[in-house]
């Protein structure tokens, strides 16, 4: 069973945690090095637009999008 890491970050003021794996924070990584942001501003930018999708979720699919795009 995959293990979860787990990442602290500040959202629009609030302090949050997301747990992925860590193949997920890896893709989260480069896609956030690729265009030029944090990480934290990484996942504050798909934290505005997932809607009602869990954080987390909307970052794996954020993760596999920029994937099959490279």
């Amino acid at each position: 069973m995959p293990r979860l890491r787990k990442r602290s970050i500040l959202l629009a003021g609030h302090a949050t945690s997301v747990a992925l794996e860590t193949e997920f924070w890896t893709v989260l990584e480069a896609m956030a090095k690729a265009e030029n942001l944090s990480l934290a501003g990484l996942i504050a930018r798909i934290d505005q637009g997932r809607g009602e999708t869990p954080l987390a979720s909307a970052s794996r699919l954020a993760a596999l999008a920029f994937a099959s795009r490279r």
